[in-house]
């Protein structure tokens, strides 16, 4: 946390007439998007001001190590810097806060304070918004003030803006992409090199793709984040992270890794908002993806979003996944646009925070509900040994498929086909695809795997998304 307030100026402030006054800048953390925001602005302020119609300069940033911030705006004149967020977020100079410090709790308080002294919010924290967004997008309304967010969901990609402006002529079918570019290094690792999930994600941290504490980004959960936002901008529905499905690719196996490729397809962790007649999918998880798709192409730490519009088509938006200057170049574009408002102009004719001035209360679908077609391993007892049952021999490997196919039909799961993986290391498998299938119905059937006598191990089950 900050300490407890201190204020102190940098020198060589100099006044500027109030005819030309550059849209004021309040900025808490000076990380590395801060520090990103402040290179990028002063590198190519002459350009920025030239889009913007007027200036735009930092003139207060909350740190909590203020010699370290006073580090990175060398040479600045005039920025003030305190280790008081509400300070910045309530300063009598400042126009829009930046927040980019990160978490939930005090950034709510920081951001909602700037609200109420009628500052316009530019952030990258999307687990802010995940959590508190509808609370702060209306009281955004009420005190007549802009949110915007762009790098709070794919970093440089300008997602938002084209849900928000872009594809507005467009009814929205769905929005899938992947938006976590640690995981998606760990799974292209994983790919090209065989090798297991803990090696890979050691390499995404030696490389600082992935902090000490990977949770957020392999779990699921930033993805996740990302995913409700979306959702919100392509349907009109209120934030609702709290209902979203959430798995990571924490479980996941190189042997898994390796039969997708035998099969033609390659395993994204996906985040995924599709509207159905009766609500809306909201869901974060690995899939197999064929490997001539897209989204497919998309590896290493980089992201790929696609959006499907009744008018539009598919449209797709591909970009960095993570890095300081990256991100500074979405909350600059955000600060633009701020900029760029009539002073005064009445805020039901901006571009509204979630893309519609109006809500609807879209229910989010259980995953139950949820139809894929399905991937299973099923581990095969090595014919002449047992498997789960100790008084069952192990069938020829031929018979074990249509064994394996008729355990599915009675569990009224249609089979696309299966075919068997042998290897030295992990022996025999069946590898099935299905039909699309309910969710629900389809964990029945690997259940009904499970019970297989000749089942040699855990059944494995992923989803397979064509996003056509």
């Amino acid at each position: 946390m900050f300490n407890e307030p201190h204020l102190r100026s940098l020198p060589g402030s100099t006044p500027v007439p109030a005819a030309m006054r550059p849209l004021r800048v309040g900025m808490i953390g000076i990380g590395t998007v801060g520090g990103g925001t402040w290179t990028v602005l002063q590198r190519n302020q002459a350009l920025i001001a030239a889009r913007a119609g007027r200036g735009i300069e930092i003139v207060a940033v909350a740190a909590r190590n203020l010699a370290r911030a006073a580090g990175v705006l060398q040479g600045a004149a005039g920025v003030e810097l305190t280790d008081d967020p509400l300070r910045v977020a309530t300063h009598p100079d400042v126009d829009v806060l930046v927040e980019v410090a990160g978490g939930t709790g005090p950034a709510r308080d920081w951001v909602l304070a700037a609200i109420a002294h009628g500052k316009h919010v530019v952030t990258a924290n999307k687990a802010l918004l995940a959590v508190h967004g509808q609370e702060i997008f209306a009281a955004a309304q009420q005190h007549g003030v802009t949110v915007a967010y762009e790098g709070a969901v794919a970093v440089s990609l300008p997602i938002i803006k084209a849900l928000r402006e872009g594809l507005t002529a467009n009814r929205i079918d769905w929005v899938a992409g992947i938006i976590n570019g640690t995981s998606n290094f760990i799974l292209t690792r994983m790919r090209e090199d065989g090798v297991g999930f803990d090696a890979a994600l050691a390499e995404a941290q030696a490389l600082g793709y992935a902090e000490a504490d990977p949770a957020f980004d392999v779990d699921g959960v930033d993805a996740a984040h990302k995913a409700t936002l979306l959702a919100a901008n392509a349907f009109g529905m209120p934030v609702r992270f709290g209902q979203a499905h959430i798995e990571g690719i924490r479980a996941l196996q190189a042997l898994d890794v390796a039969c997708a490729k035998q099969l033609g397809f390659r395993i994204k962790l996906l985040g995924i908002a599709r509207r159905q007649q009766d609500g809306v999918e909201l869901r974060v998880h690995p899939a197999l993806v064929p490997a001539q798709h897209l989204l497919a192409q998309v590896d290493g730490s980089m992201n790929g979003v696609l959006v499907k519009g009744d008018a539009s088509g598919v449209t797709m938006y591909y970009g960095a996944g993570a890095g300081a200057e990256q991100t500074a170049s979405a909350v600059i574009a955000d600060l633009v646009d701020v900029g760029r408002l009539a002073p005064g102009a009445a805020s039901q004719h901006r571009v509204p925070a979630l893309a519609f001035h109006t809500q609807q209360d879209l229910p989010v679908l259980p995953i139950a509900d949820v139809r894929t077609a399905q991937y299973l391993r099923v581990p095969i007892a090595a014919s002449g040994t047992t498997g789960v049952s100790t008084a069952f021999p192990a069938p020829e490997p031929a018979q074990a498929l249509v064994d394996i196919t008729q355990v599915l039909h009675r569990c009224h799961v249609a089979v696309q086909s299966v075919q068997l993986h042998t290897d030295s290391a992990n022996g025999l498998h069946a590898l099935v695809l299905t039909e699309p299938v309910r969710d629900a119905d389809a964990a029945h059937a690997a259940d009904a795997l499970q019970q297989w006598p000749a089942c040699a191990g855990a059944v494995v089950r992923l989803r397979v998304e064509a996003l056509e």
